[in-house]
């Protein structure tokens, strides 16, 4: 008969095939979350040894490369000007090549994070764009539950990319990044009075890091949402549960 439903051990069949294909579709879930999750625990590793390298090798180099220089300077005769000028010189290029490799190990991992914590270093994070940028941030934590080291890991870089967004690009005079725990979820949000964007157009261009961000806390089991508008500020909230799963 035309339009009759097919039979109960029909329906009940499909019913099942539903089942394992929901199944199979979230075991599958599971396992890009998991190698996604082994994938950035390896960057991260060869980001801690790099920026150890750095900071213990080529560093610990320049350091006794300058104080060479300056022992050679003080064996100067004041007759050598010349000399001692272009002394100056060379230690003035080995101090700035020092400092910028001191910066590059810092933004590959700062030490802060692996040594005292989540908390120290989001304020080491806001007393840099103070420093550098001259932007005013304001740092609210509200006390949180013991967190593992991805978790603070994940929450850091979050919250580095989104400040850096807010001083570099956003041109904000005013920064409020906020982290609080509520009912077993972690909220970090980063709200400034900067220029603003289309908050749409840059979600499917992938620019500032967005999709990147998304990407990373949905390994996680989090979300990134971001509300915005071209003059009128941007208020970034991310949301990552107590226990991914």
């Amino acid at each position: 008969m035309s339009g009759a439903l097919p039979p109960e051990p029909a329906i009940a069949e499909l019913q099942a095939q539903y089942q394992r294909l929901l199944q199979r579709l979230e075991a599958n879930e599971r396992e890009f979350r998991r190698l996604g999750r082994a994938v950035w625990r390896v960057q991260e590793d060869e980001r801690r040894r790099l920026a150890r390298e750095l900071h213990d090798g080529l560093g610990q180099n320049l350091t006794a490369l300058k104080h060479r220089l300056g022992q050679i300077g003080s064996q100067l005769t004041p007759q050598q000007t010349d000399v001692r000028d272009r002394l100056e010189t060379a230690m003035a290029l080995c101090a700035t090549a020092l400092e910028d490799t001191r910066s590059l190990s810092r933004l590959l991992r700062p030490p802060i994070l692996d040594d005292l914590g989540l908390e120290p270093a989001l304020n080491w994070l806001a007393r840099g764009l103070q420093d550098t940028i001259g932007v005013d941030v304001v740092v609210e934590i509200e006390a949180l539950p013991l967190l593992d080291g991805e978790l603070q890991t994940l929450l850091f870089r979050v919250a580095q990319e989104a400040l850096n967004n807010a001083g570099k690009h956003a041109r904000a005079q005013s920064v409020l990044l906020r982290l609080v725990q509520r009912e077993g979820v972690l909220q970090l949000q980063v709200i400034d009075d900067g220029r603003g964007f289309d908050a749409a157009v840059a979600a499917t261009a992938g620019g500032s890091g967005l999709g990147g961000m998304r990407e990373r806390l949905r390994l996680y089991g989090g979300t990134l949402e971001i509300r915005s508008s071209p003059g009128g500020g941007t208020r970034l909230r991310a949301t990552i549960p107590l226990d991914p799963g």
